[in-house]
């Protein structure tokens, strides 16, 4: 069986969308990061995507687990001209839009933006070629609010909009098994 351990990064403290735009992450929380190492398998490849917030996550996470390249398949959404924007301004900005894009999210995308289906798209082919390239390993996948939503609905055979109800707070846990069949086995789990 293959499990992904799926961690999101430290925060950031913004206000604003965070989608490719590289911020940093704030881990001046010790002790809260030494619980979430404890909580992951020691055995687990550590992976993260390829924006600071995550690489610094994942290196604050990696203790003694290998530690493969990071990868851009598993960055957050893109979220386009919105990306560092506050969420009224959009709201203000692009009214139907942004509404469509939170209550039908699927092809909505913003503007020079991706929607869920490519984001989805995107992050599942990256896990799955993860998968592949390291059998029967599990890895523990340090990403974005939105790339682990994508698996959530995938695992669970659930819209989007459903996924979208589901929480993930930073350093949470959301195990997913992958192999030999998909399932999750909890979400939002913050040790």
């Amino acid at each position: 069986m293959t499990v992904i351990y799926w961690v999101r990064h430290a925060p950031t403290h913004e206000k604003a969308f965070v989608g490719h735009r590289d911020v940093p992450a704030d881990l001046s929380d010790t002790a809260q990061i030494a619980r979430l190492s404890a909580a992951l398998p020691q055995d687990a490849l550590v992976v993260s995507s390829d924006l600071a917030r995550s690489i610094e996550t994942a290196t604050a996470l990696q203790g003694h687990r290998a530690r493969l390249p990071h990868r851009t398949g598993l960055r957050e959404f893109d979220f386009g001209d919105w990306d560092g924007l506050h969420f009224s301004d959009v709201a203000a900005k692009w009214p139907d839009l942004s509404r469509a894009y939170w209550q039908d999210p699927g092809d909505v995308a913003p503007p020079n933006g991706e929607s869920w289906h490519g984001a989805a798209a995107r992050v599942s082919a990256d896990i799955a070629a993860l998968v592949t390239q390291n059998p029967r390993r599990d890895i523990i996948a340090v990403a974005h609010f939105g790339a682990i939503l994508t698996q959530v609905q995938q695992a669970a055979g659930i819209t989007p909009y459903a996924a979208l109800a589901h929480r993930i707070d930073n350093y949470s846990i959301t195990e997913i098994q992958v192999r030999p069949t998909y399932g999750v086995a909890r979400v939002n789990h913050v040790p």
